[in-house]
């Protein structure tokens, strides 16, 4: 096991998407057949416009995130430790730019609203990824 997160970071990468595209055979919902795909799609699109797409902010496809509707996808954002449930393509934009800012300028270790995200990490857990003492 190789820890990594020192490369991640001098990289500039500050946030990270995740979105359920879960397939499964039941009588439950799952992300796949509530947009999953198309969100995914749009986040990618939306972070594209912005140039932040792989370079700040990262994407990705997931399995179940716990979240499970036939309404929507289940989309989570970290560091902020945000989660949404009920996402459709639509919704994309405006829930982008509610955490990132419309121009993609909030982006890093801060909460939507702009304050700190040192709850974000473990008590043990510096924002920089360093051990509390």
């Amino acid at each position: 096991m190789r820890d990594r997160t020192a490369e991640v970071r001098e990289r500039g990468v500050s946030d990270h998407v995740l979105v359920c595209t879960h397939e499964r055979e039941s009588e439950y919902a799952a992300c796949a057949d509530a947009h999953g795909p198309a969100v995914y799609e749009a986040v990618a699109e939306w972070l594209r416009d912005r140039d932040v797409f792989w370079s700040r902010v990262q994407v990705a496809r997931t399995s179940c995130l716990g979240l499970c509707s036939a309404e929507g996808t289940a989309v989570a954002i970290h560091p902020r430790g945000h989660w949404y449930s009920d996402v459709r393509p639509a919704d994309v934009p405006d829930l982008l730019a509610s955490e990132f800012g419309p121009d993609a300028t909030r982006l890093g270790l801060a909460g939507a609203d702009g304050s700190d995200c040192s709850h974000c990490f473990p008590p043990n857990v510096t924002p920089d990824g360093g051990a509390r003492r």
